[in-house]
């Protein structure tokens, strides 16, 4: 699905295997949620075009939305200056990315002056639905 050139590789030598992933949403810019990749989760990004993550909590790949539906479509991926960080330019199918069933895991905010936490982001799917056992 992606072609990247030998020098668009992540350095996934600097912490344990892992790089920071943000997933940003493509049309908007909105932030939506920060996950980690290996080598493995880079691969499979690139190989469906589909965003892929490594599970630290289950220490195993994760293709997001394998659960919920939910995929995170790649329309284009960024790479910082010390390749140890990325951002996926994505399409948020279904219209969450977060657990929670909340459109960004970034859900909640404080203002400078405002001691009060509001929330920012709508929730999209009630959880206890989704992801019934």
């Amino acid at each position: 699905m992606f072609q990247v050139p030998s020098d668009f590789t992540p350095d996934f030598s600097k912490a344990g295997g892992l790089i920071a992933a943000v997933a940003q949403d493509a049309a908007t810019g909105e932030v939506l949620m920060l996950a980690w990749m290996n080598l493995e989760a880079w691969e499979a990004t690139l190989a469906t075009g589909e965003a892929h993550y490594w599970s630290r909590s289950r220490q195993k790949l994760w293709h997001k939305g394998e659960s919920s539906g939910n995929v995170q479509v790649v329309k284009a991926i960024r790479l910082d200056c010390d390749s140890d960080a990325v951002v996926l330019e994505i399409e948020q199918v279904g219209g969450s990315a977060c657990h929670t069933g909340r459109r960004s895991c970034f859900y909640r905010r404080i203002v400078p002056g405002v001691r009060e936490v509001s929330v920012c982001s709508p929730q999209v799917f009630d959880p206890e639905e989704v992801y019934k056992k």
